[in-house]
């Protein structure tokens, strides 16, 4: 059989490996499912009101708030799901069972890609379920084409490629599954930073450059504009750039760290 072949079966094998272990603990996946709701029932129905009028200077509109919220809750249900990838790799790393796959006759990369593609189906799916709640309650997205909706779909397998990679190098690196938790914050943290509640240009000056130069801002304000029809400037190259540089960085730091010997 060929390198490739092998490779391709055994990635599939630990990818089943890995979907075996969200389904066993669904608490996580919960979790990550529960956060973007809640945030965007929580701006929806109490800030709504408050947060379209102050955005659109005249009288409220909770549903014109809630078409410009849904892409930036969408971008965030990616960027927490490479957390517990994170904390699933570093238990892997420090419970012993990466040492035994190290002596069987497996494709070694398999187990980091078996992690990687587990984890973007999973935020796959997250965002599609999401996105069904942000449907009941309101959201349409009446003006994107096929193509666009298309574009979207690919923007956000894109970013969460992206952050599985950098969130597999941070379990690597990680003591522990506490301290790989921690490692992968900035992922969760970063989107509440960024253009997804309100837009760069009512933020205080001294804070804009701080959410425009981020990778998750270009990245949503890419998604509204496919889904709402705004206007995308040149953030779809810029997303695109960040996404490949950190995909780059990620595979490269995560494989220099799995392949080295062990201590």
């Amino acid at each position: 059989m060929s390198s490739l072949f092998l490779a391709i079966r055994d990635s599939s094998t630990m990818l089943r490996r890995n979907l075996l272990h969200a389904r066993r603990y669904p608490s996580l996946t919960l979790n990550i499912l529960l956060t973007p709701v809640v945030l965007l029932l929580l701006f929806v129905y109490v800030f709504g009101d408050v947060m379209s009028a102050g955005l659109g200077g005249g009288g409220a509109d909770r549903s014109a708030y809630l078409a410009y919220l849904v892409p930036g809750i969408l971008m965030m249900t990616i960027g927490a799901t490479p957390a517990g990838t994170a904390v699933s790799v570093s238990m892997d790393m420090t419970q012993g069972i990466i040492a035994r796959f190290r002596t069987m006759a497996i494709h070694r990369g398999s187990v980091l890609i078996g992690h990687v593609i587990g984890s973007v189906l999973q935020a796959v799916i997250s965002v599609v379920l999401v996105g069904a709640v942000a449907v009941a309650i309101g959201f349409r997205s009446a003006h994107a084409t096929a193509l666009e909706w298309l574009a979207a779909f690919g923007l956000l397998v894109l970013v969460a490629m992206a952050l599985t990679w950098l969130a597999v190098g941070m379990g690597l690196a990680s003591p522990n599954a506490e301290a790989a938790s921690n490692n992968a914050l900035p992922l969760i943290v970063l989107p509440f930073l960024s253009s997804a509640f309100v837009p760069v240009g009512a933020m205080p000056g001294w804070f804009q450059p701080i959410a425009a130069y981020q990778p998750f801002t270009p990245a949503i304000e890419t998604l509204r504009g496919l889904l709402l029809g705004s206007e995308i400037g040149n953030n779809w190259w810029i997303a695109i750039i960040w996404c490949l540089g950190l995909a780059a960085f990620g595979y490269g730091w995560s494989t220099s760290l799995f392949h080295r010997d062990p201590k």
